[in-house]
């Protein structure tokens, strides 16, 4: 099983990004997706996640209006569609699978499966 991330890149603030992650090795289409980020020297934190059908996203606070994930459950993908990056979004991000949304959100130690990491540098 493996979930193979990319789309990330060097991109100046106020630009967009978009990053996908195709899951192979199984279907997830009843797991919830979601994307974490990592900065240098900081903790692994939650960005976005959705449902297991895409009806029900979350964001993190500093995200939220920037950033949207979606999925494709006949591609067995999920998406992170980044725009008015700023400089504070530079990290590795990470896509992830955890068997609910909830479980997504509540703690990383739920998570079932990661990506490998994609990097993500904002200019300002």
């Amino acid at each position: 099983v493996q979930l193979q991330a990319s789309g990330g890149g060097l991109v100046q603030a106020g630009g967009s990004l978009r990053l996908s992650c195709a899951a192979s090795g199984r279907s997830f289409s009843s797991d919830a997706l979601g994307w974490f980020r990592q900065a240098p020297g900081k903790e692994r934190e939650f960005v976005a996640g959705i449902s297991w059908a895409g009806g029900t996203t979350h964001y993190a606070d500093s995200v939220e209006g920037r950033l949207t994930i979606s999925r494709d459950n006949a591609k067995n993908t999920v998406y992170l569609q980044m725009n008015s990056l700023k400089p504070e979004d530079t990290a590795v991000y990470y896509c992830a699978a955890a068997p609910t949304l909830g479980a997504l959100i509540r703690t990383i130690r739920l998570v079932e499966y990661w990506g490998q990491g994609t990097q993500v540098t904002v200019s300002s």
